[in-house]
This record gives C-alpha cells, structure tokens and sequence, in this order.
C-alpha cells in the first residue's frame, strides 16, 4: 500500500493553512497587530521599562549591613604559644556588626524618584508605539495611493487602447489623419512610463513597510483593499480632542513624570542637610566564648552647607526647567492638533468636490468629446484633453481620500489613542 506523505496526512487532519502573510498588509489593522508583536525596537523599549520598574524597590531598600572581625593580639603576647588566625586562639576577637540609616523620609522620597523614572520608561514605551503607528498608518496610506495610481494607469491604458481602435478605424476610413493615432500612441508610452515608476515607488513604500513590521525587504504584502473609516464629526471637536490630548498625550506624560522626578529629587537635596546614621553592636569574644559586648554609633557631619545649597540651587532650576518643558510641549501640540483637524475637514471637502462635481463633469465632457470626436465636430486634441480631465479628477479623488488618512494618523499620535 502506497504511504501518504507525511505533510499531506497533516494537511488532511489540520485543514488548510490560513495564508496569513500573503493577507497581511490588505488593511492597516493588520499591518499594526504584526508590528505591536515583532518590532524590535519597541520591544527594546519595553524591556527597558521593565528594569526602570525593578529599580524601584531597591531604591528605598536599606544598605547592605556591614561585618566586620578584628583578630586582636594574633602572636599571644609573644608567648611560647604560636600566632593563629583563628578566633578562639587568638588574644580576642571583636565582631562589629553596622547598618547604615539615611536621614527620615529618606527612603521614601528614592522610592518615589524611582517609581517617576519607571513613568517617564512607561511614557517612553506608549511614544514608542505611538510613532511607530503613526508610520505605519502614514505608510500604509502612501501604499494605498500609489497602488490606486497603478490601477488609475491601467484603466486609463485601457481607455487609451480604445480610443486608438476609434482613431485607426477614422483614418482607415479617411475620415480622421494619421497624426490621431500618433498621438494616442505617445499618451500610451508616456502613461506607461508613468506606470513604471509607480511600480518602482510602490516597491520602495512595501520594503519600507516591511522594514518598519522586522520583516525581509523582500517580503510579499497583499492588496491594500480599503483605507480605515473617518471618524464622525462629533469625535472631532477641538475642545473634546483637546482634553484627551492634555490626558493621553505620550510626550506629555513624559514630562509630568520628569517634574514629580524633578520635585522629588529637590526634595531628596533638601534632606541632604540632615546627617546620616551608622549603628552598630560589637562582641567581643575572648577564647571560645563571648565576655563582652559594645554598642556604637556614627553620622556625618553635613558641614559643607554652601555645597547643599548649591544643589539645591540646582535641583530649583531643573524643576522650573522641567515645567517649562512641558508648557512649551503642550502649546506645540495644540496647534499641530489644530493645524492637522483644518487639514482633515480640508481634505473631506476636497473628496466631496471631487467625487459629486469634478469626477462627474470631467466624465460628461469625455462622453462629449468622444460623440463630436466620431461624427467629426471635434477635434482629437480635446477628446485626449477630456480623458486625462478624468484622470486628474480621479487622483485628486484619491490623493484627498489619502490626506485625510494621513491627517488622522497625526491626530491619533498627539492623542497617543485611535479615534
């Protein structure tokens, strides 16, 4: 009996293989999903968040305690004894056991230092991703124009092709001259140079799109079948999108978590006027056993006022610094938010006027043209001059469709959320 392959047998029981990378890249939800999981610097960056978050603990953690022995009186006082190193033979030995205690609060406020620095990592991951969207929807949308471009081309080379059968039969017929067909010929060539290019561009968007997902340069992506929906009107209300932006922006946590670091670390500076602590027992112990015990204590002594006072100096500065970053942050926000709604309301209007006026009445003249161009009352000059009319109406269609893609991905990275 003939054996069944073993990858058919698996076939069989399994079913078919979804043929998730020939589909990857059809939409921009895909495209995103993939990079959330396998961008490599985004994941750098959540492992560095990660670490900022292990050093929190350690940072209010108190010092490692501190042992310390002395062998006192190693050679016996010069007896007939030998010197030892160890402890029961020896004149005594004194164990000094120390811990080091910072000043009260001192603990806490490192802690908090700490927990500020793991925000500013975890605003870092949430901008991270934040951009990496945002060019992946802008690339995306470049994908999607220069692929509608390619298939405007062919249907216009279509278009072209019957117009040079209409020509050829006129001058077969002597009722047209041979410059017609000539000239069609050339708005041929020179549309599918044009093609040529497109096709080169559309290579360079899906190898850079494949760089930004960690996949080969070569790797296939699919069709790109639809652009993402716009939101409705009501989600795009300045002062409704504003409050989001103060909450959600990326950048803007950045830097409120850099003022509560900058604040607590003034106030970490303040306490530094304030000695710190080294308590410590001693026990002594003198042949096998132990005859005494002993008690100690030190601190610094924080005589250097005029160097903390210059830290502190300092530590004043960076805060007002960190505050006027992020004001400086917010109004630039604020007006790329606003700059990028009047482009989004733009390019809707733009699509309206040329998907109900321009599309339509360019096609009219063409339909025009072509009826006056076969029965001799027009001229073949404005019958081509109507057909790229039609031409130009359609990419203005899709390049407006495209900019309102383009626009919404820069609202979306100022929010640090998708609508």
């Amino acid at each position: 009996m003939k054996r069944i392959p073993i990858y058919l047998l698996a076939g069989m029981l399994l079913g078919p293989i979804p043929a998730v990378a020939a589909e990857l890249g059809s939409d921009v939800a895909g495209l995103l999903a993939y990079a959330r999981e396998h961008n490599p610097e985004l994941a750098a960056m959540r492992h560095e968040a990660d670490a900022a978050l292990q050093r929190v603990q350690p940072a209010g953690a108190l010092p490692d305690p501190v042992l310390r022995a002395e062998l006192m009186d190693v050679t016996n006082q010069g007896t007939d004894q030998p010197p030892s190193l160890w402890p029961s033979e020896v004149g005594g030995t004194r164990y000094l056991l120390m811990q080091s205690v910072p000043w009260f609060g001192k603990r806490g406020l490192q802690r908090e230092v700490a927990e500020a620095q793991a925000q500013q990592a975890d605003g870092q991951v949430a901008a991270t991703w934040t951009e990496l969207a945002t060019r992946i929807k802008t690339g995306y949308a470049s994908y999607y124009y220069l692929s509608g471009s390619e298939r405007l081309a062919r249907q216009t080379l279509e278009l072209l092709a019957t117009l040079e059968q209409i020509a050829q039969t006129r001058y077969a017929h002597g009722l047209g001259a041979q410059q017609d067909v000539i000239r069609v010929q050339v708005e041929q060539t020179g549309l599918r140079a044009e093609l040529l290019e497109l096709e080169n561009e559309r290579h360079h968007q899906q190898s850079w799109l494949n760089g930004l997902l960690s996949r080969p340069a070569m790797a296939e992506l699919a069709e790109p079948s639809q652009l993402r929906r716009l939101p409705a009107a009501a989600q795009l209300d300045y002062s409704f999108l504003e409050q989001k932006l103060r909450a959600r922006n990326p950048q803007l946590q950045i830097a409120e978590a850099q003022i509560q670091s900058a604040e607590k670390s003034r106030d970490l500076v303040q306490l530094n006027r304030y000695p710190g602590f080294t308590l410590g027992v001693a026990p002594t112990q003198s042949g096998s056993s132990v005859k005494s015990w002993d008690l100690m204590v030190e601190f610094n002594i924080p005589l250097q006022q005029e160097s903390r006072r210059s830290q502190e100096r300092e530590a004043e500065s960076l805060l007002a610094a960190s505050g006027a970053r992020k004001e400086a942050l917010l109004n630039q926000t604020l007006a790329e938010l606003s700059e990028s709604l009047y482009g989004l309301e733009t390019a809707r209007r733009t699509e309206s006027l040329a998907a109900t006026r321009l599309l339509p009445q360019s096609e009219l003249t063409y339909q025009s043209a072509l009826a006056g161009y076969e029965t001799g009352r027009v001229e073949f000059a404005m019958l081509i001059e109507a057909q790229r009319q039609i031409l130009k109406a359609k990419q203005q269609l899709l390049k407006a469709q495209v900019d309102a893609q383009l626009r919404l991905a820069e609202i979306e990275r100022l929010l640090g959320e998708e609508l």
